[in-house]
């Protein structure tokens, strides 16, 4: 269950990984703290809009080049807010085909293992 009392669509995983990533008039990089097949949580003092739309683009560890995604601020956690929450948006991907979203689910996996096993 999140915070909010909702269930989550897919298991997450924390880990840092940098992200870039555009929406209209900006280019923006921060770290994605969380991930999984439908979406992640980007670590910024500077969330966008729950509703805007951004251009991901996050290389994860093994991949030879730069996953392009697309997605939407779907919540907001405020810097400097009272309940001592880490600043940032969760961004969930939008039109992820299915090789795509098993290609990320396969590196959720394998890197909930690589870190079970150290």
């Amino acid at each position: 269950m999140t915070p909010s009392g909702t269930k989550r669509r897919s298991a997450r995983l924390h880990h840092e990984i940098p992200v870039a990533y555009r929406t209209v008039g900006a280019f923006l990089s921060d770290w994605a703290t969380d991930i999984s097949q439908g979406g992640l949580f980007i670590n910024t003092r500077s969330p966008l809009p729950v509703g805007t739309s951004v251009k991901i683009l996050i290389q994860l560890p093994g991949a030879s080049f730069p996953y392009h995604l697309e997605g939407r601020v779907t919540r907001v956690s405020p810097f400097g807010n009272p309940v001592n929450v880490v600043p940032g948006m969760g961004i969930e991907f939008t039109g992820v085909d299915e090789p795509r979203r098993r290609e990320l689910e396969a590196f959720v996996s394998r890197l909930r293992r690589d870190l079970d096993e150290t």
